[in-house]
């Protein structure tokens, strides 16, 4: 009997790649560039989704 595993699907939004760093245009004081980090908001950040569940309505 074949096992059945839930293989999560990629975000179709972000492609796999759930969370990108972004320059504010601003300096630290030691002189790097401040950083923030931005999450696709589709998956949380999470670079994948999970398959609807199907509802059956009526009888």
């Amino acid at each position: 009997m074949p096992e059945h595993t839930h293989v999560p699907r990629v975000c179709r939004d972000c492609d796999g790649f759930a969370t990108a760093t972004i320059t504010t245009g601003l300096r630290t004081p030691d002189g790097t560039r401040h950083t923030i980090p931005v999450h696709c908001p589709t998956c949380r950040g999470l670079g994948h989704t999970t398959s609807a569940t199907r509802v059956r309505v009526g009888r």
